[in-house]
């Protein structure tokens, strides 16, 4: 039997045990809270709904809807790191660091504040029109000069854009701050609160973008190669490049709108991801988006019990566990993939 027979087999093995880890949080997700609820209950939830029961409305109406987003979000967010991070061949590359988060937070503000938009469902839109202005901004400017786009020029790209929107969004609230409650979740980050009726608006672009993008695993590998390489071995290299960067917009955009400025799940899980894959596609994305649920799914579950009976913003917890593996990243240097 062949290395690579092997090797995939024991892939598909450690795949199957990250699915298993992906139900434990999920589970974990459903009975852990504020109001604690046994697994007996979370089952008659389901099987015998009964409005009487407390903890029967608080997983159906509260729990369910949250645990769905945060494994879409997380698997979402993780595939679009991945794909920025093979198209820039850039280790630092994340939705949160080149300012597609700014962007959307920026564009909800403006909806907020000279809009008088109170609806959820629509300032989603307009976090998603930020999203996707603020990812063409940065691909745009990276892109200039002679040398084309490099991962030291995108990276400062990113930086400029964020710190432009940020400094943006900072100067409405100033001069508003009565829209500062309206926005502040989506200025931490929080799946809290959250329901289906947010998600499905935006299902469509993330289910049809995660089919697309999994069968384009081989592509990418050679894309990564090297375009000089891509193109002599008969790759249409613009096509791969502009599929990659509509699948990041929809993806981190759409995640974005619906959960706010949930930073580092792009950057950590990638790099976790490729421990058990290396740079191989076909199988580094699947990872990447079981990783990406597990991880935004046990940040949301410690997030609940840091300061019961408050919750920790999603968004803070995700930091500070990303933040330290942006700097172990940094210092290693901004080097191609």
């Amino acid at each position: 039997m062949s290395r690579y027979l092997v090797t995939s087999r024991m892939k598909i093995f450690v795949l199957a045990g990250l699915c298993l880890i992906l139900v434990v949080a999920f589970i974990s997700s459903i009975i852990v809270g504020q109001t604690p609820i046994s697994m007996g209950q979370a089952v008659g939830s389901f099987l015998n709904y009964n409005e009487s029961v407390t903890e029967h409305v608080v997983v159906r109406n509260d729990r369910l809807p949250r645990v769905v987003i945060g494994a879409v979000i997380g698997a979402c967010l993780a595939i679009s790191g991945a794909l920025m991070q093979a198209l820039t061949r850039n280790p630092l590359a994340s939705p949160s660091i080149f300012g597609i988060n700014t962007g959307a937070i920026f564009f909800v503000v403006v909806g907020v504040v000279f809009f008088s938009i109170s609806s959820l469902q629509h300032l989603m839109w307009f976090a998603f029109l930020g999203a996707t202005i603020a990812a063409l901004l940065v691909y745009f400017l990276g892109s200039l000069g002679r040398d084309g786009l490099t991962p030291i020029k995108i990276v400062l790209a990113g930086a400029a854009i964020s710190a432009l929107f940020q400094s943006y969004t900072q100067a409405i609230l100033v001069m508003n701050e009565a829209g500062l409650q309206d926005v502040l979740f989506w200025l931490a980050g929080s799946i809290s609160g959250r329901t289906l009726d947010m998600l499905l608006p935006v299902l469509p672009f993330m289910i049809g973008s995660v089919i697309v993008v999994l069968f384009m695993g081989r592509a990418i590998n050679l894309l990564i190669t090297g375009d000089d390489i891509a193109k002599g071995m008969g790759q249409k290299v613009w096509l791969v490049k502009v599929t990659m960067g509509v699948i990041v917009v929809l993806l981190a955009g759409s995640s974005v709108a619906v959960v706010g400025s949930v930073g580092f799940i792009g950057l950590v899980i990638p790099h976790i991801a490729r421990a058990f894959t290396g740079n191989d596609y076909r199988w580094l994305l699947p990872f990447a988006a079981i990783l990406g649920a597990v991880l935004l799914l046990m940040a949301d579950v410690v997030a609940r019990l840091l300061i019961m009976p408050q919750e920790v913003p999603i968004g803070v917890m995700t930091a500070i566990i990303g933040a330290p593996f942006f700097i172990y990243i940094a210092k290693r240097g901004v080097t191609k993939l």
